[in-house]
């Protein structure tokens, strides 16, 4: 077996750890072949159709502004190693690792699933959160534009969404994104984990570098349209001592409002996250890994409502008052929810005679 989990370029997880639910664990076996044959370190991005027949998702959460969110596309090519919706890729048979950034979901229908579930008499309106589970402007959405048609389907029936990314492409859609706004129908989230571009590209090695976001942050802000920033995840020992910085480097781009979530590590994190750092950093791997206990309970994880945003512990009451102080020096309101019009919503027309009757 290979002693040392092998780097592919521009890969977050550096191991493709087999699924909690296969019954037959894969493993890397050194055939003795190594030391004659270089080992391909570059993996290809494959994207397939996804198969739903719905495409908006609810959520009963208090942990959380909204109870209902929209996902373009399955796993993520950003490739961050912290991503929670790693485990979400085991459910289809893949890994939580390599798969979930290299074999992609689209969900190419998306616009009309979502004009026919806004069409339902029974649908009433509160805004709906776009790529909270994977980001709706990876890569893959400057080929395929589902994203944005999203968009023209929530502007033509006045429906107020929350975005939130960490990729410059939203600039695409500034078009629809002022209209919207202009009609208190949108608000956006940039997600800053970290101001450092070494350590932004360990981390997220396919997003925008930190100072890009900054700029996409001005940009959006500049356009009236009202902007946050999410500091998450807060990694402790690793970008814990950023937060002043990152804070205050939003709120000089037009951020309004900021908050940050603790990171956790359900399932399958467990293990590729400990193995990122042990390639990566490994003579801080086991405080950050202690670090990362302290404010859980000396567990790796807790997915208990009202605890796993924050975690618990005086580490995590110390990151939480100073993440507030920094706020507060900054000019920028701490978690503050955007109140959008939900009055303006007008039921789209899906076509044929049907409709005429709704």
């Amino acid at each position: 077996m290979r002693e040392t989990p092998l780097i592919r370029r521009g890969r977050g997880s550096v191991s493709n750890v087999t699924g909690r639910f296969e019954r037959i664990v894969h493993s890397d076996i050194d055939d003795g072949w190594s030391s004659y044959i270089e080992p391909e370190t570059r993996i290809q991005t494959q994207w397939r159709d996804d198969s739903n027949r719905t495409i908006i998702t609810r959520n009963q959460s208090p942990d959380i502004h909204f109870d209902r969110s929209v996902n373009p596309y399955r796993g993520c090519e950003h490739g961050c190693i912290y991503c929670f919706a790693r485990p979400s890729h085991t459910y289809l048979g893949h890994s939580a690792g390599l798969d979930f950034e290299t074999k992609l979901y689209a969900k190419r229908a998306a616009a009309k699933l979502l004009k026919a579930e806004l069409a339902n008499p029974n649908y009433q309106c509160e805004p709906i959160a776009i790529g909270v589970n994977t980001d709706a402007y990876q890569p893959l959405e400057k080929k395929l534009t589902i994203t944005r048609e999203i968009l023209k389907v929530l502007l033509e029936s006045r429906h107020p969404a929350y975005l939130i990314t960490k990729s410059s492409l939203i600039e695409r859609d500034l078009d629809l994104l002022t209209e919207m706004a202009k009609r208190n129908l949108v608000s956006v989230c940039i997600t800053i984990t970290t101001l450092d571009r070494k350590l932004a590209r360990n981390l997220e090695p396919r997003a925008t570098t930190p100072s890009r976001r900054l700029k996409t942050l001005k940009t959006l802000s500049d356009a009236g349209i009202p902007t946050r920033v999410s500091v998450s995840p807060v990694i402790p020992a690793l970008n814990e001592e950023e937060l002043d910085n990152i804070v205050l480097a939003a709120a000089q781009a037009g951020a309004q409002a900021a908050y940050a979530i603790v990171l956790r590590l359900p399932h399958e994190l467990q293990q590729l996250f400990p193995e990122w750092l042990a390639v990566h950093y490994p003579l801080r791997a086991d405080r950050i890994m202690k670090a990362i206990r302290s404010v859980r309970d000396n567990k790796l994880n807790n997915a208990d409502f009202n605890a796993r945003m924050i975690g618990s512990g005086p580490r995590a009451e110390i990151i939480r008052q100073r993440f507030e102080l920094a706020c507060k020096r900054a000019g920028v309101s701490v978690g503050r929810d955007f109140e959008l019009d939900t009055t303006q919503f007008a039921k789209p027309t899906t076509g044929g005679q049907l409709s005429l009757f709704v």
